[in-house]
Parts: structure tokens; sequence; C-alpha cells
């Protein structure tokens, strides 16, 4: 069978030239077609590949008759409605490793940069003056660098700043001491490498809990003198407090590539000195150009031959019957893993999904990767979905196990998420209640009752007289309203949870502030 294969934006001739080469594809190239045109003539094409020029819309898509797969030859598929796909069943597929080199090498290109004042002093020359003690730089030899977020351009960088003779320090959420020592970095928490650190480099994608990582008091941990480089994403560094930190001297310079609001017509940072900048060029080199259109024309090609593809971005379809039975589920086994995350203290190493009652007759793959998903996107956002959560998962050192049972332990379904860290076990168990929709039943070992949504606080706490009115007395005096809660104990006197749901997040003060009771154990802050 010959598949047709619509190319509607520019494309390097390196991406083209795997499906020019394939037996089992003929290709169009159309760069020129309106959206009219492409909605007359995409009901042939069994694959669409564009870049950022061509908007895939509903309409698009639902003329597309005999569409299977889109490709985006680059990382966002902002300019692809990925619902109107999925619901077709198309697949949607992007490239987002291809400019990994480009940007690791960017990163190190603007802190050599900034270390040595070479457009600072560039521009000086420019303006005829001639002032080699202006800008007298620094080595970066025997000096240590500060990695936050170690995926594949956290850890190519430093790969990169080893050659360089930095000792590298690092935190990801995914890193263990092992992985550290086999990367020949060392393993560090935030709080360290904001310490240690001589210069700093942030990686992380740019989620609720990164939002404004190094912000005011993060700097104040900082040594003096440190330099800072964001090749990553904008919002990661609080700008208003980057630009008093320089002003004060405690951060001697910043390079930055990407910026809270992008394009900007001025921004205050550039009125430093100590500041120097590029327009958002990290993946803006010829090679990773070509890179994202030959990932993803490959994609393509295994997808249409019956193979897998590497980088999903949306579900694929499931049969009919499946979904109908499973898709209840959906929801709760994204909230259990969500929920459990947040409880685990350590790096995963193992997840075990249980599946008991009448779940255990049902094809519940899908579940799976739902679960995983909601495990793994509190530290990689948008980037993990239900397609590539699998794949994500193995590539953080994370095995995943299915088990099935026929006993659901008085419920009609139980699904039960137990991850395994180097030095403990934990566990959350929910099912689907009707008229109640889905909750979560069990904690551990504890039995509860709740809705996993909302603003949730766990206490672990010691079963004594007089806990929960201290607990309730202090959320009054912070203005914290409950709406439910749930206690449970191992035995009288023993170890204790409470599970409450309040109807805001809590302040960090406010949860130190319970931390310190004598009775209470551990707080857990979790929106679900």
């Amino acid at each position: 069978m010959i598949f047709n294969v619509l190319i509607a934006d520019p494309l390097s001739e390196d991406g083209v030239q795997p499906l020019r080469e394939s037996e089992d594809i003929n290709i169009e190239v159309n760069t020129d077609l309106t959206d009219a045109d492409l909605i007359q003539r995409i009901g042939k094409f069994d694959g669409l590949i564009v870049r950022s020029q061509t908007k895939v819309t509903r309409e698009i898509i639902q003329h597309a008759d005999n569409l299977k797969i889109i490709g985006r030859a680059g990382v966002g598929v902002d300019n692809i409605d990925l619902d109107a796909a999925t619901e077709r069943g198309i697949i949607v597929v992007n490239a987002p490793n291809g400019n990994t080199n480009s940007a690791a090498e960017h990163t190190m290109a603007m802190l050599m940069s900034l270390t040595r004042n070479i457009p600072q002093a560039f521009n000086a020359l420019k303006n005829n003056e001639w002032n080699r003690k202006k800008y007298v730089g620094v080595e970066v030899k025997n000096k240590t660098l500060g990695v936050i977020g170690l995926g594949r351009i956290g850890t190519e960088v430093s790969s990169r700043a080893k050659g360089q003779r930095l000792n590298i320090i690092a935190y990801d959420p995914f890193l263990t001491e092992e992985k550290a020592d086999n990367l020949g970095i060392r393993f560090g928490t935030v709080e360290d490498v904001l310490r240690e650190a001589d210069f700093i480099t942030v990686h992380t994608p740019l989620l609720k809990e990164t939002k404004h990582l190094l912000n005011k008091e993060a700097f104040q941990m900082m040594k003096d003198g440190v330099q800072i480089v964001n090749c990553a994403r904008g919002g990661i560094i609080d700008e208003d407090a980057l630009y008093e930190a320089i002003q004060s001297g405690k951060v001697a310079g910043a390079a930055m590539d990407v910026f809270e609001e992008e394009p900007f017509l001025d921004n205050k940072l550039l009125e430093l000195p100590e500041v120097i900048a590029t327009p958002h060029l990290g993946a803006s080199t010829v090679e990773a150009q070509e890179n994202v259109a030959v990932d993803v024309c490959q994609d393509v090609i295994r997808f249409l031959t019956g193979d897998s593809v590497r980088n999903p971005v949306n579900l694929p379809s499931v049969p009919q019957e499946i979904m109908y039975k499973i898709e209840p589920y959906f929801m709760l086994a994204e909230k259990l893993g969500n929920f459990l995350i947040h409880l685990a203290d350590e790096v995963i190493e193992e997840v075990n999904i249980y599946y008991a009652g009448d779940l255990n007759e049902l094809e519940v793959a899908p579940l799976t990767r739902n679960t995983v998903k909601g495990l793994l996107q509190r530290h990689l956002g948008d980037h993990v979905n239900d397609v590539n959560a699998l794949f994500l998962a193995e590539q953080k050192g994370i095995s995943v196990h299915e088990n099935k049972t026929s006993r659901a332990k008085g419920f009609t379904n139980l699904l039960t998420v137990e991850v395994k860290t180097k030095s403990a076990v934990r566990s959350v168990a929910g099912t689907l209640l009707n008229g109640l929709g889905p909750r979560i039943v069990k904690v551990d070992h504890y039995s509860v009752d709740f809705t996993p949504a909302g603003h949730l606080v766990v206490i672990h706490h010691q079963d004594q007289p007089g806990v929960i009115g201290k607990m309730g007395s202090m959320l009054a005096r912070n203005q914290v309203n409950i709406a439910t809660m749930q206690v449970d104990r191992s035995d009288i006197g023993g170890d204790a949870i409470m599970m409450l749901t309040i109807d805001r997040h809590p302040e960090q003060e406010l949860l130190d502030q319970l931390h310190e009771l004598d009775e209470i154990n551990d707080v857990t802050a979790i929106d679900l």
C-alpha cells in the first residue's frame, strides 16, 4: 500500500530525503496552500507535515477523511488542534530532541561570553573605546557550575562543562546519587546547588513549581558574585528579583536567551551592563532545523509502515468498546498518580499498578499510561502525555508494572498505585462510586474516603487527644476554612493520618506552623 504525505511548510531537504527514499510513501510538497486549498485537498492524504506556518485547524481536520498522522517539525504544537486530531483518531508527533545540541552549545556560548564580558567589550570597541581593565573576566576552570534540571539539554551542558574543567553539581527530581556518579557529577538538592555554585544554569520546563524558581529567597542563598544563565524558559527566573540582585552586587552577571514576556519592546534587565542577552536563539541553528525535520519525517514513516513512533504528542485512537468501559477511570488514574508523587520524598525507581474487580477483565494499558502521566507531570509538565508517559518513565529509569486480580476488597473496582524509592514504599488506592465519581479510599495502609480534587492537606500525626483541635485552631487563625476531614489510625495512640480539603492553597508559613506542632510528623499540601 502506498501512503500519500503532504508537506505543507518548507523543510530542509535532509528531512524530506527519508520520505523520498521510502517505497511505501508518495510525497507532495506544496508550501503555498491557503486554508481553503488545504480543506479542499487534505482528504486524499494519509500524512501531513507542517512547521509553524500552516495552522491545522479543526475544520481542516474534519475534511481529512484519510489522515492518520500529523507531524510538526519542531517542539511546539500550538498550530495544531490536538483535541480535533485525537477525536478523529489522528496521531500527532513532534521533534523535541532535534534542538538538544543546539541549545546546549548556546548555553555554553552564553556562559563563556558572560564570564569574559565579550559582548560588552565588543560594543566598546565599536564605540572606539579601548579599555582592557574595564572588561577583565573570570576563568571557569576548577569552579562549580550548578545545573538545575538534568534532562536532555542539562545533561549535554554538563558534559560540555566538564570539558572546560568545571566541577558540576546538579539537581533534578529524577536524579539519584548513582546516576550522578555515572555521569561524573555531584548530586545535590536545589539548596545545595544555590549555595555552592559559582555559575548557575537552569534547564527545567516552566511549571507551577518552577515558575520563579530563582526568586529573591533563592538569590539570598547564593554565593556573592554568582553568575546566572537561562536558555530554558522565561519565567523560571523572577526578573525583578534578578534585577535587584544584580544592582546589589549579589549577582555579578546574567546571560538571558529567554524572558517572561516575548517579544518585548523594552526590558529593564537590558539596562544593566552586567546582563547579556539574545532573542531566544537556543534552537536557531541550521543543524537544529535539519534535525527536527529528519526526526518528524522518520516518525511519519514509522507510523505509516506499522512501527511505533518515538515522539507522540496525543493519544492514539482506542476501540470504542474498550474506551466506553475504561474512560470513566481516566481522571481517577491520573489523579492517583498526581497525588502519590507528592508523597514520595525520594527518586522513584519502580511503579506498580494493581487493577482489581471488573477492571481485571479489561484492556488497561491506557489507564496505566494515564497513571504514569499523572506521576510525571509534576516535574515534566505538558511534555508528558498519555502516549509518551511510559517512554519517558523508561528514560528516567523508572520501571512500570501492571498487576491484575479479581479481588477488589469490597469494591466493584479498585485501582491501586504503588511507588518504590530507595528506602520507602508509598501507595494510594481509588475507585468510582455511583453518584460520587472518583474517590480515594486508601492512603498507604490508612482507610479514607475523599474526592481527589481541590486543595488537599495530608497530615501524618500521633493519635493523641487534642491534635485535631490544635490543627483546626491554627487553620482558623490563618483564615483557612476546612471543607472536609478524614482521620484514620494504625492503632490507639499510634501513627495516624488526617486528610483535609480546604478552600484555598495554604501558605508555606502555615504548613511550617503545623509541622512545628509536637504531635505532627509530616505535612504535605497537594493541589489536584
